[in-house]
């Protein structure tokens, strides 16, 4: 199960992840974050404070949404991550990829 909450803060979109993204999941992750990049933003904060566990597939996304906002020479940050997840970025070289923040207010400049 795995929820996508939007708001904004700081002219950051924030998308709050909540539950498990996975193969099952990740279609709908998917399709959540590219519905926000049709709608042209360019400033995006991925928080996961609630987000238990993500597989390769929902890293695919992670990656995905950081392409589209580089390309459009954009701002992506990654807050909040549990420490099983800060693993899984850690070991995928993820952490090399993006921003990392400890806090939605830190990401977002305040």
């Amino acid at each position: 199960m795995m929820n996508l909450n939007i708001t904004e803060i700081n002219n950051f979109t924030v998308a709050h992840i909540e539950g498990r993204i996975d193969t099952i999941t990740a279609p709908d992750f998917e399709n959540g974050i590219m519905k926000l990049m049709s709608e042209g933003i360019s400033k995006l904060i991925f928080d996961c404070i609630k987000l238990d566990y993500v597989s390769s597939s929902g890293l695919r996304v992670f990656l995905i949404a950081q392409k589209k906002i580089s390309t459009n020479k954009g701002q992506l940050k990654v807050c909040c991550l549990q420490p099983s997840i800060k693993e899984i970025f850690d070991i995928s070289g993820f952490s090399q990829i993006f921003t990392i923040e400890d806090t939605i207010e830190s990401a977002s400049g305040n």
